[in-house]
């Protein structure tokens, strides 16, 4: 069995602990959190995050499940000194940057740490592999929603005056329909997306100052045409409590002698933070293999062969997926 902790029990945490139960190779120890371990109901194996590095010989590895904005490049690099990991850190232009501090630190560590897993980055990742390898003539489109993103929510939460928000990212049909006709149109990141943001701010906060420091916001929202709505909090409950998301991946281009082609992966998810959990834990066996294998650092999911994910053997795969 592997031997699983949780560091974080935020959405993405309690889908962790929710997806480990479908697994028949992996058992939860231990959830670590910054808050009371005594203060959570039931049975949860809950242990103060001050005590995690007690646990060093006794996980195979710990699934992260702190936000990209501040949380994992401060507890990415300190977890991957004592345990190998697995992250969803999804700040798409940092990416190269908190790799290295991974590579940096899992490699002094002799752990292996996978970051940056998901949907997207993650799945839609391996998608544009395959899209760029199998049509090396053509373009490249992403477009997610409509949906939740956690990561933008989190990023307006940590804005001074903020008590709660909710951020929906919401691709322009135009754009969709260009790219889906074959014509390879030239799309600005500000022309394929709008974010919607839905903010409940704190007694006598400057709404003005809220909204100025959400829309100029480098990274996540700076580069889109942004909307921010001011709404109650019974009105954030009742109208938007769910977690929905999606999108997909196109790559369009021409075969050698001419043909159209067109690849397309999609997702539509009832709940984002359940299937991010999902893509976690299938990850978190995939580094417990690398691992014993002997491979140390970061990696990504682009650098894993696919039957690793899978709770299956070699033989299995062949016979019921080739």
């Amino acid at each position: 069995m592997i031997r699983v902790g949780i560091a974080g029990y935020g959405n993405v945490g309690k889908g962790v602990k929710a997806a480990l139960s479908q697994q028949p190779d992996m058992e939860l120890y231990a959830i670590f959190t910054r808050r009371d371990p005594g203060s959570f109901d039931g049975d949860l194996p809950m242990v103060a995050m001050a005590d995690i590095e007690a646990w060093k010989d006794r996980l195979d590895v710990v699934i992260l499940c702190g936000g990209s904005a501040t949380d994992l490049p401060v507890q990415g690099p300190e977890m991957a000194a004592h345990f190998c990991t697995v992250d969803s850190f999804d700040t798409h232009a940092k990416i190269p940057a908190y790799f290295a501090s991974m590579e940096k630190a899992a490699s002094a560590a002799g752990t292996l740490s996978l970051i940056s897993a998901g949907w997207d980055p993650g799945l839609f990742s391996l998608n544009r592999l395959l899209g760029n390898a199998i049509l090396p003539q053509g373009s490249d489109y992403t477009f997610w929603g409509r949906g939740v993103s956690q990561g933008h929510s989190d990023a307006i939460r940590r804005v001074p005056g903020v008590k709660n928000a909710i951020q929906y990212t919401v691709p322009v049909p135009e754009a969709v329909e260009a790219v889906r006709s074959g014509d390879e149109p030239v799309l600005s990141t500000r022309q394929k997306h709008t974010r919607l943001c839905y903010v409940v701010a704190e007694e006598g906060a400057d709404r003005q100052e809220i909204e100025r420091q959400i829309v100029t916001m480098p990274n996540y929202f700076s580069d889109y045409d942004t909307t921010v709505h001011f709404i109650s909090e019974e009105e954030l409950r009742r109208d938007h409590s769910g977690m929905p998301h999606g999108g997909f991946v196109i790559r369009t281009g021409k075969s050698a002698v001419g043909s159209r082609q067109r690849m397309e992966f999609s997702l539509e998810l009832e709940s984002n933070p359940e299937f991010t959990a999902n893509v976690l834990v299938c990850c978190a066996r995939a580094v417990v293999r690398l691992h014993a294998e002997g491979k140390q650092g970061a990696c990504t999911m682009l650098d894993v062969p696919p039957a690793y994910y899978a709770c299956m053997s070699g033989e299995e795969l062949r016979r019921t997926l080739l």
